[in-house]
Order: structure tokens, then C-alpha cells, then sequence
């Protein structure tokens, strides 16, 4: 019998908590194959199997193989306009973007990212989606640089930095990618906005 201390989560709750791990372990599961096998080479059967799940479960969640990695980048994406939100009142919207992407940044793990960086410059429909998931991380960002802006008229500036902020992760994620990954991504980050800021003087 529950306790009065710890009352049961209530149903909807419990649900939502169990479809977000399932999801979660497919999003796991098959990014995990797509590195090792290939993006081609896994199959659906292969995905369901490693997250002992049905195929009908799989499309409960997703629609193709190609949306359970646009899910996977989306987390990513959530994680940085969270950040950049949470960054001090006084930094410029600049050095917002800045420090939010070089602390993001240090989590990544080098071999993954190179891993993933090559499954989708192989693959044209993986490259589409990740075209559509910039387009939508500067439309985020810039809602996101705008809604700590002091002046809610400084929306052309947010959009231009949310511009430049986009450009400068997809040059340096590309170069970092075909470089091995040998430097430290935070450092890249720094030397991208230097550069930027380089440009404008």
C-alpha cells in the first residue's frame, strides 16, 4: 500500500515518463548502430531489436530512420537555446551565444561527432535534414537572443547574430570533422567568434 508520504505519480505523468525512455532508448539504440554499421547498412529490424521494441512501437515515435536522427540533433539544439537563455543579463547577445556554445561544446564526445559528421555527408537525405535543422536552430536562436534583449526592437540585430552564430557552428563543425577533431571543440568555438569579431574591424 502507498504511503500518504509518497503518493503514486499520477497516471498521465507515469506515461509520459515511460514514452520519453523509449524514445530515448531507440534514439540511443539507433544512433549507436547508425555509428558502427553505417546509416544504409542498419535497418529498421536492426534498430527494434537492440531497443527490444516492436516496429510498430518504432513508428509510434518516428517515421523513418531519418527522423530518429533529426530527434537526436533536436535535443541538442533544445540544450543550447536553454543555455543561451541562461546566460548573465549583461553579456551582449554575441558573447551570449559565444559562451553558451563553448560550454555546450565540451560535452561532445570527438568520435561521435566525427562519426556522425561523415554518416551525413554520405548520405543526401541526412544532409537535408540537417540543412532543415540549422534553418530552424537560427529561428530559435534568434527568438532566444531576443527575449533577453533589453529592447524587444532589437529584433534585426537578434536574427543577424542568430545568422552569424549558425554560420560560425556549421564552418567550424565541418572543418573540426575533416581536421580528425584533434583540437578541443571549445577552443574552436573560441577561435570561430574571434575570428567573426576579427572580420568586423
Amino acid at each position: 500500500m502507498q504511503s500518504k508520504a509518497n503518493p503514486a505519480p499520477p497516471a498521465s505523468g507515469l506515461r509520459a515518463r515511460k514514452r520519453q525512455e523509449t524514445r530515448e532508448r531507440l534514439t540511443k539504440a539507433a544512433m549507436m548502430l547508425f555509428l558502427e554499421r553505417g546509416f544504409e547498412a542498419t535497418t529498421l529490424d536492426d534498430i527494434v531489436a537492440a531497443a527490444d521494441v516492436s516496429r510498430r512501437t518504432f513508428f509510434h515515435y518516428f517515421a523513418s530512420k531519418e527522423d530518429v536522427v533529426l530527434a537526436w540533433q533536436e535535443d541538442g539544439t533544445a540544450a543550447l537555446i536553454a543555455a543561451v537563455a541562461a546566460r548573465p543579463a549583461t553579456e551582449s547577445m554575441l558573447q551570449a551565444a559565444e559562451n553558451a556554445i563553448a560550454d555546450m561544446v565540451k560535452q561532445i564526445d570527438p568520435r561521435e561527432a566525427v562519426a556522425l559528421a561523415r554518416l551525413k555527408r554520405d548520405n543526401p537525405a541526412l544532409q537535408a535534414r540537417d540543412q532543415a535543422k540549422y534553418e530552424r536552430l537560427e529561428r530559435e536562436l534568434a527568438n532566444a537572443l531576443l527575449k533577453r534583449a533589453n529592447h524587444r526592437n532589437d529584433r534585426m540585430k537578434a536574427r543577424l547574430v542568430a545568422m552569424i552564430t549558425t554560420g560560425a557552428m556549421r564552418v567550424g563543425s565541418e572543418l573540426w570533422a575533416d581536421d580528425g577533431a584533434r583540437e578541443k571543440p571549445d577552443l574552436v568555438a573560441k577561435r570561430l567568434f574571434a575570428a567573426i569579431r576579427a572580420i568586423f574591424e
